[in-house]
């Protein structure tokens, strides 16, 4: 890549050196002949690096930094004098420039500090990639409640080890996304992030999926393969659901967690490797050990970090951040410009008691930015489910004898659903207006109906 310099120095044979030395090197130049000429040339054009001497006419070098650094606080200035002092130096780098070359000028000196420089330039921009790519890695966990104030803390804190992660929660409540938070957070991330389906392959499938085989060593091995172990070695496994993990393999895979090595199915060879690894289950791992389902020395190796996800349902402060989190998502994705939610939508998702999660959450506002054909999502967006849901156990049984505004309720909840929540043809079967059953529905929701 080739950087930008602006050369600053009222002497013009100093000047035009500079400038040669460098496009000699391969770096872009300018020349300004004074402070007041950079100034103008630097608002105008965007440098890399600013070389600039300290003596001049009219403007100094210390108050053309001042000035620079006003206009652009991460433009990389290295200042020049022929009065090589301590205090010069200090003042300057004070006021913002990266480092002091002293005058005359070597060629060698130069090459150096601009590969200084460069190098410091570099290493800035690809922090400011990793930046960008572990927030995109952490773009679904979104979240200013405590819970997930904690759970952000706590993924920083055991990024940086090599120690087991046991990641609980429901489902949908994004497990295996912070298992991948955790391995782009550390220093993992440039190794491989593996993931084994515990409950998705085949019992028979299992051992030949995480350990490979050699050619030969069954049947259908045509050829040898490497297992998953294998493939994530210098980085993270994650073995998701790992309650599923068949009984007769517990045994090896808490032999390969303590000696960190393993041989093929078909092979005597020891294959050493290093690897993290991250379990997940959505259930109660005791239960499973106390029917002798899960072998207890197993959990206790898996573990050592215990990170749990909280409910949707026990969060619900985030569902506003969330919503607005989704519905831009699936507007970039879709190519729409859904530009908000209705409050009266909003104060639905809030009452719903969410049993899939941020999952179902994502999944109901997908639908509806792609399905809407309003500015905004409103409750006609939804499925009637979502509707229904919020009032649990509060929807009545038909039963006689019961109140009459149990009984409108009733009718008009088990209307909307016949109908899969269209308000317009339930008014209709019902003979009454779209907004008396909109009006019906904002009573249920806070409950009139109940104390009446």
């Amino acid at each position: 890549m080739k950087y930008s310099v602006l050369v600053v120095d009222d002497d013009n044979l100093v000047n035009e050196f500079l400038v040669e030395a460098l496009q000699r090197t391969g770096f872009e130049c300018k020349a300004a002949y004074s402070g007041e000429e950079a100034l103008i040339a630097f608002q105008q054009s965007s440098f890399d690096i600013v070389l600039t001497d300290l003596k001049m006419k009219a403007m100094d070098g210390l108050t053309l930094i001042g000035k620079l650094r006003k206009i652009n606080p991460k433009a990389v200035i290295i200042m020049m004098t022929a009065y090589g002092t301590i205090e010069t130096a200090v003042n300057a780098i004070k006021i913002g420039a990266h480092d002091f070359l002293l005058k005359p000028v070597l060629p060698e000196t130069l090459d150096h500090i601009m590969n200084r420089v460069t190098e410091m330039i570099e290493l800035r921009q690809e922090n400011a990639i990793l930046k960008r790519d572990v927030a995109d890695r952490f773009q679904n966990m979104i979240g200013s409640s405590r819970a997930m104030t904690n759970l952000f803390d706590l993924v920083q804190a055991v990024a940086p080890a090599r120690s087991t992660i046991m990641i609980t929660g429901g489902s949908g409540t994004g497990k295996e996304m912070v298992a991948r938070a955790i391995h782009y957070s550390s220093n993992r991330a440039e190794g491989p992030f593996v993931k084994l389906n515990c409950a998705a392959i085949p019992e028979s499938l299992v051992e030949a999926e995480l350990f490979g085989y050699e050619k030969g060593a069954f049947t259908d091995a045509k050829k040898t393969n490497r297992g998953r172990f294998e493939l994530a070695d210098g980085g993270t496994l994650l073995l998701d659901e790992i309650s599923e993990m068949p009984m007769n393999l517990q045994s090896k895979l808490l032999r390969v967690i303590q000696e960190r090595e393993f041989e093929r199915i078909g092979s005597s060879s020891t294959i050493k490797i290093d690897v993290r690894i991250i379990a997940t289950s959505n259930r109660n791992l005791k239960e499973h050990i106390a029917r002798g389902e899960f072998r207890e020395d197993l959990f206790f190796r898996l573990n050592v970090i215990p990170v749990h996800l909280p409910a949707l349902e026990d969060r619900k402060d985030d569902i506003p951040l969330l919503v607005d989190h989704f519905i831009d998502k699936y507007n970039s994705e879709n190519g729409k410009a859904v530009e908000g939610i209705e409050q009266s939508a909003m104060s639905m998702l809030m009452k719903y008691h969410w049993p899939g999660n941020v999952r179902e959450l994502e999944n109901l506002i997908e639908r509806a930015v792609v399905t809407t054909t309003g500015e905004s999502i409103t409750e006609d967006d939804f499925p009637i489910e979502l509707a229904l849901g919020r009032f649990g156990d509060d929807l009545p049984l038909l039963k006689v004898p019961m109140k009459l505004e149990e009984g409108s309720k009733y009718l008009i909840l088990k209307t909307l659903e016949k109908f899969n929540g269209n308000k317009t043809k339930a008014a209709e079967a019902l003979g009454i207006t779209t907004r008396t059953i909109r009006n019906k529905l904002a009573e249920y929701s806070t409950g009139e109906v109940e104390s009446a």
